[in-house]
């Protein structure tokens, strides 16, 4: 078989070979990789089964042909194709866990991961927890993620698209926590029962039109659905700031990640005072409320239509 790229003769030479057709093609980054030279590096690193880390790895030996055919097509792949990477591959990690993902959901790429492994320290105040919401779940990572730091709470995974419901399904039959993760299809608390939780955590679509209209390939390449929240990117947050505390534990948690729209939702409510996250990784605009903090606001969520 012809070789596609001759003059690339060892993993070095190929991981680069990416990174340079990747930046010239323009392709956006964002969905796990932050560069092009990391998304290359994962790219050829995942069809020769490398480490992540590539550790013990020779980047200077030869490679051979079979080799360079499996990598290049995954990296031309990502150039003709415009899609995220992790959905070439399906796979992507959240919190140190690996996750099956397809165009039905979002690629995982949210920093509550940093928050749920500390188990939401110092905010929890060491209480335990029994029960955790996970609304809009997509891949079900959120869900999982926190079964893996709290081994003794059960979750309810929830998500108003069944097909995502379905790929959060097959990650949490892989991860082995169907005693403890249920699925279910609602629309935010519509179908939720008078059940009370430790823990509410989401990651909604919070993305205004505004920015939809402007949105990268690549992030037009994942479900419209899992994105788009009305005009200031509030459509989903509201409704879930003015039920909350109903499903709340007295001493309970709320966390929401708005992104962007964390402007607009101080806008909207400047009275309230939200907590708002830091990361050490990177990442913004996820906010923490009580649930005594919810209820003596209530009114002013409650007025919004």
């Amino acid at each position: 078989m012809q070789d596609p790229i001759p003059d690339v003769k060892t993993l070095r030479d190929l991981v680069l070979w990416g990174e340079t057709h990747f930046t010239n093609s323009g392709l956006w980054f964002g969905h796990g990789m932050d560069t092009a030279l990391d998304e290359s590096a994962y790219l050829v690193g995942h069809a020769l089964d490398i480490p992540l880390d590539y550790e013990g790895v020779d980047v200077d030996q030869p490679l051979e042909l079979d080799d360079k055919l499996k990598a290049y097509a995954l990296l031309q792949a990502r150039i003709e194709r415009r899609v995220p990477a992790a959905y070439l591959t399906h796979e992507a990690w959240f919190a140190g866990l690996p996750f099956y993902v397809d165009a039905r959901v979002l690629v995982p790429r949210s920093p509550i991961a940093e928050l749920i492994e500390v188990g939401f320290e110092p905010w929890r105040g060491g209480r335990p927890v029994k029960r955790v919401l996970d609304l809009c779940t997509g891949s079900g990572c959120i869900a999982i993620a926190c079964a893996n730091v709290f081994p003794n709470a059960i979750i309810d995974a929830v998500d108003i698209s069944h097909a995502a419901l379905t790929v959060a399904q097959i990650n949490i039959d892989r991860h082995g926590l169907n005693d403890r993760i249920k699925v279910i299809e609602s629309d935010l608390f519509a179908s939720l029962t008078d059940q009370r939780y430790d823990i509410i955590v989401s990651n909604p679509p919070y993305v205004g039109a505004e920015t939809m209209s402007h949105l990268p390939e690549e992030y037009r390449r994942e479900p419209e659905l899992g994105l788009a929240a009305g005009d200031k990117g509030l459509d989903l947050v509201i409704p879930m700031l003015q039920q909350a505390s109903r499903f709340l534990h007295p001493d309970g948690l709320l966390i929401v990640e708005v992104g962007e729209s964390e402007a607009a939702l101080e806008e909207r409510f400047p009275n309230v005072p939200f907590t708002w996250m830091e990361f050490s990784r990177g990442g913004e605009g996820v906010f923490l409320l009580d649930t005594q903090t919810l209820k003596e606001y209530q009114n002013e969520f409650d007025n919004e239509c």
